[in-house]
């Protein structure tokens, strides 16, 4: 019997995955800067955390999810999204008790039964930071400007940043009709989900993809917004612009998720296909109270891997050598093979990348070898060297070759 991957899911294999480690190290760099640590949170929560944290009307909730019964007979769900799982081990763990802000980030995979897109997987890994404990709109902008940095910093170029405020849950309420009162004459001429969302959640209706060219001259939430929710987004506004984040005002975004208050805001960029949001997120103050923790405000994004790791690819981005070694010890002669397992050992021990061969091939193979493997040296080791206590190191790059002392070569490498 022959296996195959499970459809939506995929290998990353060497040569690719450097690519990941490469972004992946950025996310941590730049949450480092920003002062947001690290949580990690299973795979599987409660069914119920994500009916009641994400939203039970959401596309995520009524199709999406990966829902089993447990031996205990319990319902969990792999994690569609990381959110909810991080408030709830922030209420679990009282991390409420810490006087500051509690900023923090996570990088993983996210499970999603979705139509395969270009960038869409039904295992898929997302990064996110949530900072929970401030109504500051600062916080709203920080987290804004740790996204587009780490879109910027990567290497990407064209990102562009849209936001919008969805008020409160009061200001909600009387768009909602206004809204309504828009949509109605057209409900036959919408898509069934849509026609579905506005007997149930009205402002989703906004977010769908397929029927945007009939909400031409739809009401903006933006006039709904009482004097709190407009003097929190023109704060928002301000720190961005103050930091110099570009960004454009969209007021029919509204994320497909339940829990956002206020600010809401998504990152665009093009070349990869019908669907250009690459990552996005919002302010949920009602969030932590709704799942069982007190009155605690918070914001967050989340930034979808694989679509970056497609625009990289897209765009052509110059990436660091990722995967390349710093030396390949060519062994010639039985004492010479003996030496280069001791000596590569010691440069690994001292942070040199280095290989050597174990296929006992002629010299010309082993530099074949070197080669593919992108090493920027090679230290050609014969026994009429060894007896002399010397190796030949050759810079690839210049051609250039010289005689070193075999004790001095970790040295010479750095």
């Amino acid at each position: 019997m022959k296996f195959q991957k499970s459809p939506g899911t995929q290998d990353i294999l060497p040569g690719v995955v450097e690519r990941w480690q490469f972004v992946e190290s950025k996310a941590r760099d730049i949450c480092s800067r920003f002062n947001f640590r690290e949580i990690r949170t299973p795979l599987f929560e409660s069914t119920e955390l994500f009916q009641r944290g994400v939203g039970e009307t959401t596309d995520i909730v009524e199709k999406e999810m990966y829902t089993f019964v447990d031996r205990g007979e319990r319902s969990l769900t792999l994690r569609p999204e990381g959110t909810a799982g991080v408030v709830r081990s922030y209420v679990e763990n009282k991390l409420f008790g810490d006087p500051d802000v509690s900023k923090l980030y996570y990088i993983g995979p996210m499970f999603r039964y979705e139509r395969a897109q270009a960038g869409r997987y039904r295992q898929f890994h997302q990064f996110g930071v949530e900072a929970i404990g401030s109504v500051d709109p600062a916080l709203d902008a920080e987290v804004i400007a740790l996204g587009y940095s780490f879109y910027t910093e990567v290497g990407l170029k064209g990102v562009r940043v849209e936001i919008n405020s969805v008020g409160t849950p009061a200001v909600r309420a009387a768009f909602r009709e206004r809204l309504l009162a828009f949509l109605e004459p057209k409900r036959e001429i919408l898509c069934k989900d849509c026609q579905s969302r506005m007997d149930r959640n009205p402002l989703r209706v906004l977010d769908c993809k397929t029927d945007q060219a009939h909400f031409e001259g739809a009401p903006s939430i933006l006039d709904s917004l009482d004097e709190e929710c407009t003097a929190h987004f023109d704060k928002v506004k301000q720190c961005l612009s103050d930091m110099g984040i570009p960004f454009e005002i969209n007021h029919r975004l509204v994320r497909g998720l339940d829990y956002y208050t206020h600010t809401a805001f998504e990152y665009k960029a093009e070349g990869i296909g019908a669907i250009d949001t690459v990552g996005g997120g919002g302010r949920y103050n009602g969030l932590v109270s709704d799942i069982g923790g007190p009155e605690q405000p918070g914001v967050g994004l989340g930034l979808g891997l694989e679509r970056t790791i497609l625009l990289l690819e897209h765009q052509k981005t110059e990436l660091p050598n990722l995967h390349g070694i710093d030396v390949y010890i060519v062994a010639l002669g039985e004492a010479a093979d003996r030496e280069a397992t001791k000596l590569v050992y010691e440069l690994r021990r001292q942070g040199i990348r280095a290989e050597r061969d174990y296929q006992g091939r002629k010299m010309k193979a082993q530099l074949k070898s070197a080669d593919r493997l992108g090493a920027r040296f090679t230290a050609i080791l014969g026994d009429d060297e060894l007896a002399r206590g010397e190796i030949a190191l050759k810079d690839m790059a210049q051609g250039e070759q010289r005689i070193v002392a075999i004790s001095a070569l970790a040295g010479e490498l750095k």
